[in-house]
């Protein structure tokens, strides 16, 4: 692992995962969405992760003029990363979860490392009341239905956008074998480095947010791609604080936003995403670490930069 002399902060503001009837505070509709990943990004967040939602009633959108409500203003108004998600939900066709970062050729595009399943159908016991009629069979629905991300649609991702439009990419690895195929690819010359690898910890069907997990997968990151790659860690729910921390301790990066936990502390709700933010650089600035600029951040993952990207 190449150890972060400035740590790369990203924020993923809204997902797929959450759905309204969980917090108030979620962004739903384009200007929620753009004051949430501005707000990141002045609290110093370097990397916005973006998912797009309908107005009207908050369900997970694909389409390229929903995207485009909100991200001209998120690039005028900051000199943050874009990072485009092309996992939005198992709803969804590869070609409709690639439309947009198709369309806009971000600097920086999601790329989740397999099919697996993606269960979080146990939001429904924690709520009484829905606010929408699609939110309670969406969650449910995981249960029985997997996130699919075929090597094939791993291929097309990465020619798609990395080859055409030279969108680099955050590796989304749920588990140990993810770093087996991202090496797949790697080798195949599909994917170059330096590697940008978000482990990801908690997702019930992915690996646990346990310590251990976090330093074998670090282990075996560094036994396949060595100096090759930077490392960045989130553990979904309860544990997001905490494990940014310890992989920040560890020399790697940290990600924080709604999209993976809904609180700032144990039974408080976040406001916003820009509070998670700046908790998580307050422990940063604690430990004796400088947290990187969005330029600094686009120099260690050797991006594109902004003025190459059609936002």
């Amino acid at each position: 692992m190449i150890r972060a002399e400035k740590v790369i902060v990203s924020a993923a503001v809204t997902g797929s995962v959450h759905v309204p009837s969980m917090s108030e505070y979620l962004p739903i509709t384009p200007d929620e969405i753009a004051d949430a990943a501005i707000g990141a990004a002045r609290a110093g967040a370097a990397i916005i992760h973006l998912h797009a939602r309908r107005a009207a009633d908050g369900r997970p959108a694909f389409e390229p003029e929903v995207f485009a409500e909100f991200l001209p203003r998120i690039a005028a108004e900051t000199d943050a990363v874009v990072n485009i998600s092309t996992g939005g939900s198992m709803a969804m066709t590869i070609e409709q979860r690639l439309a947009a970062a198709s369309r806009f050729s971000p600097e920086l595009a999601s790329l989740n490392m397999g099919s697996m399943n993606f269960v979080f159908s146990g939001i429904a016991d924690r709520i009484e009341k829905w606010r929408f009629g699609w939110e309670r069979d969406y969650v449910l629905s995981t249960y029985s239905h997997p996130f699919q991300n075929t090597f094939d649609m791993i291929e097309y991702t990465l020619r798609e956008l990395g080859e055409r439009g030279g969108t680099r990419f955050e590796f989304e690895c749920y588990d140990i074998g993810h770093l087996y195929s991202l090496a797949h690819f790697a080798e195949r010359g599909l994917a170059k480095p330096p590697f940008l690898i978000q482990g990801v910890f908690g997702i019930l069907g992915g690996i646990g947010a346990d310590y251990e997990n976090l330093a074998h997968m670090v282990k075996i990151a560094d036994k396949l791609f060595g100096d090759d790659y930077h490392f960045s860690a989130f553990a979904a729910g309860r544990k997001q604080m905490e494990f940014a921390t310890h992989n920040a301790e560890l020399g790697g990066h940290v990600r924080v936003g709604l999209e993976d936990n809904l609180f700032i502390e144990k039974g408080v709700k976040a406001t916003s995403n820009a509070q998670q933010v700046e908790k998580i650089v307050q422990v940063l600035q604690d430990l004796g670490k400088e947290v990187a600029t969005p330029d600094e951040a686009r120099a260690m993952l050797a991006l594109k930069g902004a003025g190459a990207t059609a936002i």
